[in-house]
């Protein structure tokens, strides 16, 4: 449903942020450009409309909840972010599972990765340019820019084109009857607006790549490798409907990297690792044609890389419950890197397919002394201890994994499973309604907390704390419906 908003409206007010920019914009001394928006459209009112975006993606999308990969995304675009400019919001980062080349951004700092970009991009760099390339596209406010502009050109007020973006997410049918009504400008006045902003958001994103370590050169040469692929295509990717890649976009890209002094950056084994983990687990192919492609792969990298393919490998076998031979690759790379996430993340799941979750317990709670609040290890630890039946160390633990990561729907599922096996109904319905709320279902999140609070003994602290929430639930339920 997203994708099919996002064409609608990436010429206007595009989730995508495939958005307007002035055309001051290719000026080398650039204005404070984040108070253009500012008069109409508040940091405050992007990060709420950001927040109301995200629910109604995680309701209507296949977003990868990966741990590993989520915390592999996070720790590259935190990166990138501690070295962009005129950062205002914070950033969420996460991915979509979809084979379609894409990354888009929208407000309140959130950037989505569609796992085919990782099948694409051919090393961290190249992946970093499209993540500092939609950072770009947040801290300079091109969303709240973009419908600024279009609000000039139409009767349209700003409000009302913020809230036909969110009722496109919710029904694209309505969205779309909404946005055609608000949105009268000139179509080559948008064109050339949107061209400006993506150079714009390249310069900005070029810059951050070079201040965080990354190679200059991987976006104009990513660029270069997706214009040539798909020069001809009848059907191009999303990214290049969204992010128009003209050829003068690509010498600019490629001029402004020349500027930066060349810096040798080497391979990202995590990247490759994350990269190894997409193909096993997300790519849509089949057991054998992944082995295949791990196998041809792996012949053309440098050494150190090698234990990135062998670990797709292990997850093939692992998913495929052919587990000896997953357990002679996973053994071999866990004592060669003892701390590697993505290894304690296969071993501990080896051990549980083998009916052996002590020995991932044990595993996880050594690797936890060295990182005691990661959220990979504990994820994996709760899980571990419910499938022991510890069910109530699992939920002391996830009641403390819950309050740190709120918006981690794994936590919360693992959760609700620990008190059905408790026979904890209220707690159940809880963890349940945190999941309904994430994904903007408001009523059936505060009809389970009602129920939850039913069931609790009258008068207690428990009833109170459901009650508070429900009445929580509400301010937010209404906040959310005004925005439309």
């Amino acid at each position: 449903m997203f994708k099919r908003t996002r064409s609608l409206v990436c010429l206007c007010v595009a989730a995508a942020l495939s958005t307007p920019a002035p055309s001051l914009a290719n000026s080398l001394d650039l204005p404070d450009i984040g108070t253009t928006a500012s008069s109409t459209l508040t940091i405050d009112q992007e990060i709420q409309y950001g927040d109301a975006y995200m629910r109604m993606i995680r309701a209507s999308q296949p977003i990868v909840n990966d741990p590993v990969l989520n915390e592999y995304i996070d720790s590259l675009g935190h990166r990138l972010v501690a070295n962009a400019s005129d950062v205002k919001t914070p950033f969420t980062f996460f991915m979509i599972r979809d084979r379609n080349i894409n990354a888009f951004a929208f407000f309140g700092g959130y950037v989505a990765l569609h796992s085919g970009l990782f099948l694409h991009a051919q090393s961290e760099s190249e992946l970093a340019s499209v993540v500092a390339h939609e950072i770009a596209h947040v801290t300079q406010r091109h969303l709240a820019r973009s419908m600024e502009e279009q609000a000039r050109r139409s009767p349209a007020t700003m409000a009302a084109l913020a809230g036909a973006l969110l009722l496109a997410i919710a029904s694209p049918e309505a969205g779309m009857a909404a946005i055609t009504a608000t949105t009268a400008g000139n179509m080559q006045g948008r064109i050339n607006y949107t061209r400006s902003n993506e150079k714009e958001a390249d310069r900005f994103g070029i810059n951050t790549l070079a201040k965080a370590g990354f190679d200059v050169n991987a976006m104009p040469r990513f660029f270069g490798r997706l214009a040539d692929e798909y020069r001809y295509a009848s059907k191009p990717p999303p990214m290049l409907l969204t992010h128009p890649l003209p050829e003068d976009r690509i010498t600019d890209s490629r001029a402004r990297a020349q500027n930066y002094p060349a810096r040798r950056v080497d391979p990202s084994l995590n990247y490759h690792l994350a990269r190894a983990r997409i193909v096993a687990r997300y790519a849509g192919i089949e057991s054998k044609a992944a082995q295949d492609w791990f196998k041809r792969t792996q012949k053309k990298v440098a050494p150190n890389l090698k234990v990135a393919f062998e670990y797709g490998k292990a997850l093939v076998y692992l998913d495929n419950n052919q587990l000896d031979q997953a357990a002679v690759i996973l053994n071999d790379l866990i004592k060669q890197d003892p701390h590697n996430l993505f290894y304690l993340d296969a071993m501990s799941d080896l051990y549980i397919a083998q009916k052996q979750a002590g020995k991932a317990e044990s595993l996880l709670k050594q690797a936890l002394k060295s990182a005691p609040n990661n959220a990979v290890i504990t994820i994996n630890y709760a899980n571990a201890l419910l499938k022991q039946e510890k069910n109530e160390e699992a939920v002391k633990v996830l009641q403390r994994y819950t309050h740190d990561n709120p918006k981690d729907v794994n936590g919360w599922h693992l959760l609700s499973e620990a008190n059905i096996h408790l026979g904890k109904s209220d707690e159940d319905l809880a963890a349940r309604a945190e999941i309904l709320a994430l994904k903007a279902n408001w009523n059936k999140a505060i009809q389970y907390y009602t129920q939850a609070s039913q069931l609790a003994e009258l008068g207690s602290l428990k009833q109170a704390r459901y009650d508070a929430r429900i009445d929580q639930l509400m301010v937010q339920r209404d906040r959310f419906l005004a925005l439309q």
